[in-house]
């Protein structure tokens, strides 16, 4: 079993890749970071994004959109769970419209991470919008 330290150190490692990713627009590099069936529940309308092929298509409408919107997920807290590969990750998001960096909207998250023979990755996202 993985240490809780060095779980929590992987997972932020994947968030910041995560977030590099959204920045770059690079649909190949988020690939890997999604389980085959993970969910990804909306912040405004609570949409449910279901599957990596779903939401890698969702994630390819947001990069053609114009202007083009970066999410950005900041990290809290991240808490291994003692008897499963699983983490539990909090934090706070923003979406910032690329030209400009003002901000749109922003909120509160939580995210449920696996551990897979691949390294870690998401297998559900939920988001708040809160302003």
């Amino acid at each position: 079993m993985i240490s809780a330290s060095e779980a929590e150190l992987q997972v932020r490692f994947r968030r910041a890749a995560f977030n590099r990713a959204l920045a770059e627009a690079d649909l190949a590099a988020i690939g890997p970071l999604l389980s085959a069936d993970v969910v990804l529940v909306t912040g405004t309308d609570s949409a449910v994004i279901s599957g990596r092929k779903a939401q890698l298509a969702a994630w390819k409408r947001e990069f053609s959109a114009s202007p083009r919107t970066i999410y950005t997920r900041t990290t809290e807290i991240v808490m291994p769970s003692p008897v499963e590969p699983i983490v539990m990750e909090h934090g706070k998001w923003q979406g910032t419209v690329h030209a400009s960096g003002s901000v749109i909207a922003s909120g509160t998250y939580a995210a449920k991470w696996r551990h897979f023979p691949q390294g870690w990755a998401l297998i559900a996202e939920i988001f708040v919008t809160l302003g």
